[in-house]
């Protein structure tokens, strides 16, 4: 998924806490230009609404500053907002366009049911929910999905055997065990729990 979303450069007088109150959110730009950033201001309605779909690290936005002008895909690296009260205080965007390939972490989706808990009362056992992947910015996947639903008392599916996206490299061990699908305590109590 790439969202989009506009932007402006922040004035150099300007003060965080009177940018809030005005409805903006401060913000910056990195890696666009070498080791150069760019202070910017969005709307915070618009913002709040970024960090509600995206992850950091891991969708690709399109940033478009409409006073410099510069647009290019970008990653959200960080949301800073108030401990309690969740009012956003602050996002820095990452230019990924010209950085070659990307290490990411990406959550993995356990699809279906395996057959060892289903029929055996053998219970799932997750040991990982996430990787981390080195992959060009246009194929950071959202999630990776894990299909458990062959799995009988005893399987189990291991790093190497998941479908990653073209050009998307597993970081760490490539044999490290996602999920296996455990012997239960008994198969009437796991037929009752199942």
């Amino acid at each position: 998924m790439e969202l989009k979303i506009e932007c402006q450069k922040r004035p150099a007088d300007s003060k965080p806490n009177q940018m809030r109150r005005e409805g903006k959110l401060p913000a910056v730009l990195y890696g666009h230009n070498g080791i150069e950033s760019v202070p910017l201001e969005l709307n915070l309605k618009t913002a709040e609404t970024l960090v509600k779909r995206a992850s950091v690290n891991n969708t690709l936005i399109q940033l478009t500053v409409t006073d410099l002008p510069w647009s290019g895909k970008t990653l959200l690296r960080e949301v800073q907002a108030h401990p309690w009260k969740g009012e956003l205080y602050h996002l820095s965007f990452f230019s990924v366009a010209a950085h070659g390939d990307l290490e990411v972490t990406v959550p993995l989706e356990f699809v279906g049911v395996a057959i060892g808990v289903k029929n055996s009362g053998g219970v799932l056992d997750t040991v990982l929910n996430e990787l981390v992947l080195k992959c060009p910015p246009e194929k950071i996947p959202e999630t990776i999905p894990v299909d458990v639903s062959n799995l009988e008392v005893g399987d189990s599916i291991a790093v190497n055997q998941l479908p990653l996206p073209e050009g998307a490299v597993v970081l760490g061990e490539s044999d490290r065990i996602i999920v296996s699908v455990l012997h239960g305590s008994g198969s009437a109590e796991g037929a009752a729990a199942g």
